[in-house]
């Protein structure tokens, strides 16, 4: 029904109506609506409030609004500008924000506060003067969350914290070596801080019971304790911290010999959330506190056991079957000098916690090759491996851990006397290599440090943003610190040509080789550390920082090292055969047996965003690449590797290309990247073998430079030939060379205490 038009006289009413009687928002369409009374719209409590409650809402009329216009950035919400100040480096910026306005002091100044510098003890008198002012403009006690007086800690005593006492928000206080400090100054800190959430007083050694019950009574909410060197607090004092403190998730023990094994089960079984624990030289700590850490520690994700020398292998095979429980959260694990571990305690580790990342076994002298075939079990998950005097490895363990492990940043494996070149070899092929010692390992020669710094050069492919592959080879070496002291068949010739190989290198200790004690290298080397006796301050070489560019600078240009600069593979400044020692490098990836698809590393991309490594087991090899002409007999006996060899299926040589046309016979064969590119379309390429389902193989993607081609996802494509026993067919004179693969980061479980062979590394 359509609805019939208004009265003429309604609509008339309507237009005739003055404007203030048009915006009063209570008008209707009815004439007969009631006009409001005078006093209505002044009405506080009733006004545009139809419930009629005494809560009044205020109208459009009881606004006020302002004339003056602000400026865009006094409109911005407070909480606008306080993200804008964190964003602020220096706090010299943020004091001259404070000064713009009161409003942007009230903002700033939490910020500046935070975590007042106690850098200095002028700066540290300062702050104490400010928070004992009467009448502060800010209540500037209430701001600080956060007080470290480590910078200072030969100056910290009771008297001198007693200012800060009045801060009673604090949530995290670092004392460390504020030897001191006493029990009367740490309580008053504490007594008053319910929020304290991490506390640090390692090496006070005043600190007695006292403070840890006053902690334990007032801090409940404590999440982080370090009392590293503190042999005043009593093991009760700790059982106690225990019962109270149950969100305990972080505790550094080290160094406290007092304790036993009921306070460490006490954390055990009342603190369910620990997330680290170290208990190194916790000299009276057995096997039961390491199992109940184990089996009761849901979250454990770092474990550190150094020098407990009571632990044996019950501590870790009273653990539960792997089909029961598993250990997944378990990352680091330190048993570093733990002499009584066998094989069995490291199978048994491996089984119970298959995530391990880094692992420790340094001095474990009694673990043998069966150990390191139980680590390897880790595969892709192990990064860090520490096997520092575990004299009974050999060749045959570093094999396997190698062909598993394709991820290790970080391995060590000085005072291993039975390994051999071959290991080291073996070792240049971990495409993630960063950090590599030798300590002492007498064996290993020249052949060694060439197969290092050969695969340096090891080519690598790009991805772009969508995972796609991007044409075109390049190198990046990353080898960052090398530990090669006491190798003592090592020569000046090797050494050079690592320098100039790996440019990323940053630490190279070379103490005790003969070819370096020589007074022309001092002034490249670091200082020897003062408790080092006079016979270690003769042989101590070791460069690292700037010292290391200055002393390849150095080789690379004085005249008495001319001689040794014309043998190298290539001239300094020169890459004139890296083409064909990146395509060897490549050839020797092919020994790391990675499975299909693992060349990305999706947990831990690389920096350089790229594809990880050539590891298909499919890749073909360019034998003239593999020895080409121009390489110097001498260097190609130096570089060979027999055993490695004999795994690489290499297909038969090509036949020649044709001769080029005249005009650029300059140009070398050696490697296609570096050819001319009127050449690179003049090679001959052979057509692989197909079978009746190897339908890829009818289609190329070789790119015009003459790199191999790519498979559709991004290995290379090549013969099907497995990893059998080949041998490789070498030119006279001619020998093959290892590679090794450039890294990305490294983990580190830091060493507690450096000992003068430490400082040798």
């Amino acid at each position: 029904m359509i609805p019939s038009a208004a009265p003429v006289n309604v609509m008339a009413t309507r237009a005739s109506a003055t404007p203030d009687e048009q915006d009063d928002s209570r008008s209707s369409s009815s004439t007969a609506s009631p006009i409001p009374a005078d006093n209505e719209e002044s009405d506080f409590f009733l006004g545009a409030n139809d419930s009629e409650s005494s809560l009044g809402v205020p109208n459009f009329q009881d606004m006020q609004v302002e004339d003056s216009c602000w400026p865009p950035i006094n409109r911005l919400p407070n909480e606008i500008l306080i993200s804008i100040f964190a964003k602020l480096g220096a706090t010299s910026d943020l004091f001259r924000c404070m000064l713009v306005s009161k409003r942007w002091a009230r903002n700033a100044v939490d910020l500046l506060w935070h975590r007042p510098a106690c850098t200095k003890w002028d700066k540290h008198t300062k702050i104490c003067q400010t928070l004992g002012l009467e009448r502060p403009f800010f209540s500037y006690r209430d701001f600080i969350k956060r007080l470290n007086l480590a910078a200072i800690a030969d100056k910290v005593n009771d008297g001198s914290v007693l200012p800060l006492a009045a801060c009673t928000r604090v949530e995290r206080l670092t004392l460390t070596n504020c030897r001191g400090l006493t029990d009367s100054g740490l309580i008053a800190l504490v007594e008053n801080s319910p929020s304290l959430l991490a506390l640090d007083i390692s090496n006070d050694h005043n600190i007695t019971e006292r403070s840890i019950n006053t902690i334990a009574q007032n801090c409940r909410r404590l999440q982080g304790l370090n009392i590293s060197g503190c042999d005043g607090i009593s093991n009760e004092s700790m059982i106690n911290l225990a019962q109270s403190c149950k969100y305990i998730k972080r505790l550094k023990l080290n160094e406290c010999g007092q304790l036993r094994d009921n306070a460490i089960l006490a954390f055990a079984e009342l603190c369910p959330n620990i997330l680290e624990i170290d208990l190194h030289q916790c000299v009276h700590i057995g096997n039961a506190p390491v199992t109940s850490l184990l089996f009761r520690g849901n979250c454990l994700r770092e474990l550190r056991l150094a020098s407990c020398d009571l632990i044996d292998d019950t501590a870790f095979l009273n653990l539960p079957d792997k089909r029961v429980r598993t250990y997944e959260h378990l990352r680091i694990l330190d048993l570093t000098s733990c002499t009584r571990l066998t094989d069995a305690a490291v199978e048994k580790i491996i089984d119970v916690a298959p995530r391990l990342r880094n692992l420790v076994l340094a001095k474990c002298r009694n673990i043998t090759d069966a150990a390191v075939h139980a680590i390897s079990k880790l595969g892709k998950n192990l990064h860090y491996v520490h096997l520092g005097h575990c004299g009974q490895i050999t060749d045959e363990g570093v094999k396997k851990l190698v062909q598993s492990c394709n991820r290790i940043r970080y391995i060590d494996l000085g005072c291993c006397i039975n390994l051999t070149d071959d290991s080291v070899k073996r070792l240049a092929l971990l495409p993630k290599l960063k950090r590599i010692g030798l300590v002492k390992c007498s064996s290993i020669t020249d052949e060694s440090v060439f197969a290092l710094a050969e695969a340096a050069y090891r080519p690598r492919v790009r991805r772009d943003a969508s995972g796609m592959f991007i044409g075109g080879e390049y190198y990046t070496p990353s080898l960052e610190r090398v530990h090669l002291s006491y190798c003592i068949n090592l020569t000046l010739k090797s050494i050079m040509r690592l320098l100039n190989s790996c440019p990323r290198l940053t630490h190279l200790s070379l103490t005790g080789v003969a070819a370096f004690q020589r007074d022309e290298f001092q002034p490249y080397c670091r200082v020897a550390p003062t408790e080092f006796t006079q016979h270690q301050r003769d042989v101590f070489c070791v460069f690292s920082g700037s010292m290391v560019s200055q002393f390849r600078d150095f080789l690379n240009t004085a005249r008495q090292f001319e001689e040794i600069r014309e043998t190298l593979p290539f001239r300094i400044g020169g890459s004139r055969i890296r083409g064909a020692a990146a395509r060897r490098s490549q050839a020797m990836a092919n020994y790391l047996n990675a499975a299909e698809g693992e060349g990305f590393d999706d947990e831990m991309p690389d920096e350089e965003n790229d594809f990880e490594g050539l590891e298909g087991v499919d890749m073909a090899v360019d034998p003239a690449a593999q020895n080409p002409p121009h390489i110097p007999a001498g260097l190609g006996q130096a570089t060979s590797l027999p055993s490695l060899a004999q795994s690489i299926p290499v297909p038969p040589p090509p036949p020649p290309p044709p001769p080029p046309p005249p005009g650029i016979m300059q140009y070398s064969f050696a490697s296609s990247s570096h050819a001319h590119p009127a050449m690179q379309h003049m090679q001959h390429q052979h057509a692989p073998s197909v079978g009746p389902l190897a339908y890829s193989s009818f289609i190329s993607n070789e790119p015009a430079t003459g790199n191999p081609p790519l498979s559709a996802n991004g290995r290379v494509q090549a013969s099907t030939a497995n990893l059998t026993s080949h041998s490789i067919p070498q030119a006279p004179g001619s020998s093959s060379a290892s590679g090794l693969v450039d890294g990305a980061g490294a983990s580190t479980a830091p060493l507690h205490q450096q000992s003068p062979e430490d400082h040798e590394q």
